[in-house]
């Protein structure tokens, strides 16, 4: 089983708490978007940034000019700060859990395209739905392709989607044949109707990443048990979507 998960915009040096165990695998890939970004004027990469404000646009701008993919690298699982990755708390994992999550663990990427948890990386601003045209592509959904599902279904025929819809979207279209793709919703029931709040989400798929690890899953029967404010609903669920409902 393989877990998918979304990168944070928010991301931090740290080439010193934890060593890298490797490149990302797609390193030419990420060096010919780094050229199409540098072709970019100022006010071109504004707007791919979805005209972002100043006070973020002008340091990345310039981050893109002087960034450097092969020095002062910091794993993956530790560069990217957003809630998500604030629950996993992977400083604190136990030398099985950091190998679990490097065996199990994808982090999928515009910028990188597929990312192992200790892949060394560098911070960057390029979401997945950005406007990146890069190689003659109409967006980085296309210039990524089959890419990155190939990868993840190389060896296993299930990933777990713990994903936004904006990264999932670069795997879905190729999950055919023997491919299983299982999302899990997190939710909460109100008058009865189920309402995802998107926050407790993040959170709540933390969590789950830090419970698998834990417990080195590797099935779809130890993530039903996940319990951590939420509790599975069979009932909801389907067998590409287990619903889980907070307490």
């Amino acid at each position: 089983m393989k877990i998918i998960i979304a990168p944070a915009r928010n991301m931090k040096a740290d080439p010193d708490s934890l060593p890298i165990q490797g490149l990302p695998q797609f390193l030419p890939q990420t060096e010919t978007i780094l050229d199409y970004l540098r072709s970019l004027s100022y006010d071109q990469l504004h707007h791919l940034w979805w005209d972002c404000s100043e006070k973020i646009a002008i340091p990345n701008y310039q981050w893109v000019q002087q960034m450097d993919l092969y020095h002062q690298l910091t794993p993956a699982l530790l560069a990217f700060t957003g809630l998500q990755y604030q629950r996993m708390a992977p400083g604190v994992f136990d030398e099985a859990a950091l190998g679990y999550v490097q065996d199990h663990l994808r982090i999928l990427s515009g910028f990188y395209g597929l990312l192992r948890p200790f892949d060394g990386i560098v911070s960057y601003r390029l979401g997945m739905g950005d406007r990146a045209k890069v190689a003659g592509t109409r967006n980085l959904y296309e210039f990524w392709g089959s890419r990155l599902a190939d990868e993840l279904y190389a060896q296993d025929e299930l990933v777990l989607n713990l994903a936004s819809k904006e990264y999932a979207k670069a795997v879905i279209p190729y999950v055919k044949g023997k491919r299983q793709l299982v999302s899990c919703t997190f939710v909460k029931a109100e008058h009865g109707r189920f309402k995802t709040q998107a926050t407790r989400a993040k959170i709540a798929r933390g969590n789950l990443v830090r419970y698998l690890a834990e417990r080195q899953a590797d099935d779809l029967a130890v993530v039903k048990q996940f319990d951590l404010g939420y509790h599975y609903d069979e009932q909801a669920s389907t067998n590409d979507n287990l619903v889980f409902v907070a307490d």
